[in-house]
């Protein structure tokens, strides 16, 4: 499984976070003419050139395209995506992100997604990072990544509502419940669009998790800071092989939840993406019944999770356990099957023989949409998923132990009223 880890000492922009994925090793001229695909984007241009803060080597980026007065909403950028060539990876990528930012500056605005009228985010060099990142993601097979606590800086920032304190209300909504680092420098360091990112594709926050690192990107930042190099570094590689690792137990006894207010908190917690949700039937003081809500995490998951279960849950107390568990080495990777494209997990027994001890699981909600789509039972589209896998992995001779991410078959080398807007124009001054 591809992982990444970004470094964030100096915060996190959407152009440095693209520097940085193609200093890692994402084409750009894969990017661009994936770009190219978008209405509107037919005439961009990356310009990606080496620079140094505080005498390190990075990558700058600067997007070149004719001017661009539109200020467009989610549904119209919605259409420019929909209607490109991205693969459905990139495209689900770069929604999530774009639906987070609405989600973001309707909640600080006190209106509704559909009213919100995006100004620098609808702009051109904003649309560029949002789907460049998608597509170098996509393009690196990155499945899961981690990052250091962002600072978010400090002092004020002037935007199109007036002078506003760093962070901005749409940058300070989108980092709720994300560790942060504290950090005395007078400037935005962590950008709306930066913030988007983290609060949508990152599994985890904390420091590095073991790791193999493969590739180091670093993307520079347009402003040079007095205090430090003003650069975002990604380190992509591949989870240590372990056959054991360390995680969190968390557990609190809920007695005063009916079956709906339940099954929506756990809806919540999953949202977080923890290791596992599950929930055990008690009998609890005065024979009363209740329902023990138990959630697996990583380490650098528990507070954000802990602060899910007693938002939706009303509990009063949590319970955590330091447990050590044994784990199967496993691998995630893409395959093209007759229905489509499918997800699976090949997973070996340590020191089993590759043949004999390798088990392929189809992810099932691939399983699940291409029945439906077929027409054909659901055991039927496993089947034939476990059978290409095989056939793929037999056909690259790849032993059990080694990563099969590298082999995974993706892409190449890899409205109502609309009455309210917003600016972000601060969002590219972190230069």
């Amino acid at each position: 499984m591809s992982l990444a880890y970004f470094d964030t000492l100096s915060g996190i922009a959407g152009d440095m976070l693209l520097a940085a994925l193609v200093d890692a090793g994402a084409d750009p001229d894969y990017i661009v003419d994936q770009l190219r695909s978008l209405p509107g984007l037919e005439q961009v241009e990356l310009e990606f050139s080496a620079t140094t803060r505080h005498d390190f080597r990075a990558l700058r980026l600067d997007v070149k395209q004719p001017h661009d007065p539109v200020h467009r909403h989610l549904s119209d950028i919605e259409a420019m995506i929909a209607s490109s060539r991205l693969t459905d990876q990139q495209r689900d990528l770069a929604l999530r992100v774009f639906r987070r930012l609405g989600d973001a500056e309707a909640k600080v605005h006190g209106t509704t997604v559909e009213q919100v009228h995006f100004h620098e985010v609808g702009a051109i060099d904003s649309i560029v990072d949002i789907v460049g990142v998608a597509i170098a993601l996509s393009q690196l097979q990155i499945r899961r990544i981690v990052a250091a606590p962002p600072p978010t800086g400090t002092g004020t920032i002037r935007i199109a509502h007036g002078l506003v304190s760093v962070p901005a209300p749409a940058t300070a909504e989108l980092l709720r419940g994300i560790p942060l680092r504290g950090s005395s420098i007078a400037a935005e360091l962590t950008t709306p669009t930066g913030a988007a990112f983290l609060a949508t594709l990152v599994d985890g926050f904390g420091p590095m998790p073991d790791m193999q690192i493969d590739r180091i990107g670093c993307g520079a930042g347009h402003r040079e800071l007095k205090e430090q190099a003003n650069i975002l570094r990604v380190m992509v590689g591949s989870a240590a092989q372990q056959t054991s690792d360390e995680v969190v137990l968390l557990e609190t006894n809920i007695d005063d939840a009916n079956g709906q207010q339940l099954g929506y908190a756990i809806e919540q917690i999953w949202a977080a993406a923890p290791l596992d949700v599950y929930t055990t039937a008690i009998a609890m003081k005065k024979n009363r019944p209740g329902t023990m809500l138990s959630v697996l995490c990583r380490p650098e998951q528990r507070r954000a999770i802990e602060q899910d279960m007693l938002r939706h849950t009303g509990s009063l107390g949590i319970r955590r356990s330091q447990l050590t568990r044994c784990v199967v080495p496993r691998e995630s990777f893409e395959i093209t099957t007759p229905l489509g494209m499918a997800h699976v997990k090949v997973s070996s027994l340590p020191g089993g023989d590759s043949q004999h001890e390798m088990r392929i699981a189809p992810e099932y909600e691939d399983c699940r949409r291409m029945a439906q789509a077929s027409g054909q039972t659901l055991e039927s589209v496993m089947q034939l998923v476990r059978h290409t896998a095989q056939q793929e992995l037999d056909q690259r001779s790849l032993p059990s132990s080694r990563s099969t991410a590298n082999t995974a078959t993706e892409s190449p080398s890899p409205t109502s009223d609309r009455s309210h807007s917003h600016d972000h124009s601060h969002d590219h001054h972190h230069h």
